[in-house]
C-alpha cells in the first residue's frame, strides 16, 4: 500500500476521528490554559493545525457528507454578516483576524459534527472534563493549602482554604462554572446511557458539582437553577403521550414569551436589584459604556473582533469610561450588538432561536437520553451569554456550532428525513 494510501485510509478510520475530536475539544477547552504556556501564536497554530486536519477528514469523506447539510443556513448566513463588518470597521486588518478566530472553531465543530455521533461527542467531552476538572482540584490544592500562594500566570487567587471562589484552569470562577454545568450534563447523560461505570459516573458528578460549589458565584448557581429546571421540564414533557406534547409545547413557549416579556419591561427594576452588588455595578457601568457605543452605529457595528483589541475605538473609549481594562462586554448578546449591529443580533437570534427548538423538539421525541445533550447544552450557553462573553470564543461557540449542527441533522429542512422523502406523484 503507498503512503498516499495509507494517508487517506487513516483519514477515514474512525480511531483517527476520535482522536481528532478528543484533541479538539481539548485544545479548545484547555485555551486559556494553552494561551498562558504557549503564548497566543503557539495556540493559534495548534487550531489551524485541527482545521487543516478536519478539512482533509471532510475532503475524504465527501461521499458520506452532503454539500447542503454540512453548515446550517442561519449560521452560514451570520458567519457571512461578521465577514462583512470587516470592510467599515476601523482596524480592518485586526477585525478579518476577529473573524478568523470565530470561523476557526466553526471550521472544528462542523468537522466534529459530521465524523461523531451525539453519544460519541459527549463521551470524548466528558473525558476530556473529567481530566480538566481533576487538574484545576489539584491546582487549587497545591495553589491554595499547600505552597498558600496565587499561580498568578493561571489567574489562581488560591483561596480554596478559604471555601473559594477557586478559578481552576479556567481563568476566572463564572468560566469554570460554565465548565462545570456542561460537565455536569455531560456526565449525567454518560451515566445515563451506562456510557461509563457507576463508580466513575458517580466520582465525576461529585466532582463537577464540588468545584461548581467552590466557584463561590451567584451566577453559577443561578445557571445551575436553569439547568435542573429545564431538565425537569424536558423529563415530564418526554414522558406525556405523543398526542399531548404539542399542546405542552406550546403551553412552554407562551409562558417563556410571557416571562422574556415581563423581563423586558422590569429591566430596570432588574438592574436595580442587582446592581446592589459591586460586581453588578461594574457590569451595569460597562453596559450603560457600550450601549452609549452603539448609538453612533446602530445598524452595521463596529466591526467584527471579538475579543477587544488595545487602541482600537470604540473599545478604548469604553475602557476609559470604566476605567478597567475589559476584554469584552461580559455580555455576548452585547458584544454582538455593538461590533455587528442590530443586523448580526438579529441574526444571532435566528440561528440560537433556530437551533434550540430543534434541539428542544428532538429531545422530547426521540427516546434515548443522548438527545437530551445538545438542547440542555443550547439552554446552558445561552444563558451564559447573557452574563458573559464566553459564547462568542472558544469551546463555548464550539459546543454551540456542535449542538446546532447537530439538531439541524435532525430536524433541518436538509435532514435525511426530508432530502430522502420521495417526490409527490404527478397529477394528471
Amino acid at each position: 500500500m503507498s503512503l498516499r494510501s495509507r494517508l487517506l485510509s487513516l483519514l477515514d478510520s474512525s480511531m483517527f476521528a476520535s482522536a481528532y475530536a478528543l484533541t479538539a475539544i481539548g485544545t479548545l477547552f484547555c485555551s486559556h490554559l494553552l494561551t498562558r504556556l504557549i503564548g497566543d501564536a503557539g495556540f493559534g497554530a495548534m487550531v489551524a493545525g485541527l482545521c487543516a486536519l478536519g478539512v482533509a477528514m471532510l475532503i475524504v469523506r465527501r461521499r458520506e457528507i452532503r454539500i447542503v447539510q454540512v453548515i446550517p443556513t442561519t449560521l452560514l448566513v451570520f458567519l457571512g454578516w461578521l465577514l462583512v463588518t470587516v470592510f467599515w470597521a476601523r482596524e480592518p486588518l485586526e477585525s478579518l483576524a476577529g473573524w478568523v478566530a470565530i470561523a476557526a472553531p466553526t471550521v472544528i465543530a462542523l468537522v466534529v459534527a459530521h465524523t461523531r455521533d451525539t453519544l460519541q461527542i459527549v463521551r470524548s467531552t466528558g473525558d476530556v472534563l473529567r481530566v480538566l476538572l481533576v487538574t484545576s482540584l489539584v491546582v487549587e490544592i497545591l495553589s491554595g493549602m499547600l505552597i498558600d500562594m496565587p499561580i498568578r500566570f493561571l489567574g489562581i487567587a488560591g483561596n480554596l482554604a478559604e471555601g473559594g471562589p477557586i478559578q481552576g484552569v479556567f481563568g476566572t470562577r463564572t468560566r469554570l462554572g460554565l465548565v462545570t454545568m456542561i460537565a455536569l450534563i455531560s456526565f449525567l447523560v454518560e451515566w445515563r446511557t451506562r456510557s461509563v461505570t457507576p463508580r466513575v459516573a458517580g466520582f465525576s458528578l461529585v466532582l463537577a458539582g464540588m468545584m461548581a460549589v467552590f466557584t463561590a458565584s451567584p451566577i453559577v448557581f443561578l445557571m445551575a437553577l436553569i439547568a435542573a429546571t429545564a431538565t425537569g421540564i424536558l423529563a415530564a414533557i418526554r414522558r406525556l403521550p405523543a398526542a399531548r406534547r404539542r399542546a405542552a409545547q406550546w403551553s412552554l413557549a407562551a409562558v417563556l414569551g410571557i416571562g422574556a416579556l415581563s423581563a423586558y419591561v422590569f429591566r430596570q427594576a432588574i438592574i436595580d436589584r442587582l446592581n446592589a452588588e459591586p460586581d453588578f455595578l461594574a457590569r451595569s457601568r460597562l453596559r450603560n459604556a457600550a450601549l452609549n457605543m452603539v448609538e453612533f452605529r446602530p445598524v452595521q457595528g463596529w466591526g467584527w473582533y471579538g475579543e477587544w483589541p488595545s487602541g482600537t475605538v470604540p473599545f478604548s473609549v469604553i475602557r476609559a469610561i470604566t476605567g478597567r481594562d475589559h476584554a469584552s462586554a461580559l455580555n455576548a448578546l452585547l458584544d454582538i450588538l455593538l461590533q455587528a449591529g442590530w443586523v448580526g443580533l438579529v441574526l444571532f437570534g435566528a440561528f440560537a432561536l433556530v437551533a434550540l427548538s430543534r434541539a428542544w423538539l428532538t429531545a422530547t421525541e426521540r427516546r434515548s437520553t443522548v438527545y437530551t445533550w445538545p438542547a440542555l447544552i443550547l439552554i446552558v450557553l445561552l444563558f451564559d451569554s447573557v452574563i458573559e462573553s464566553a459564547v462568542l470564543h472558544d469551546f463555548g461557540w464550539f459546543l454551540l456550532v456542535v449542538c446546532a449542527t447537530k439538531a439541524s441533522l435532525v430536524r433541518g429542512w436538509r435532514s435525511e428525513a426530508h432530502l430522502d422523502r420521495p417526490p409527490a406523484p404527478a397529477l394528471h
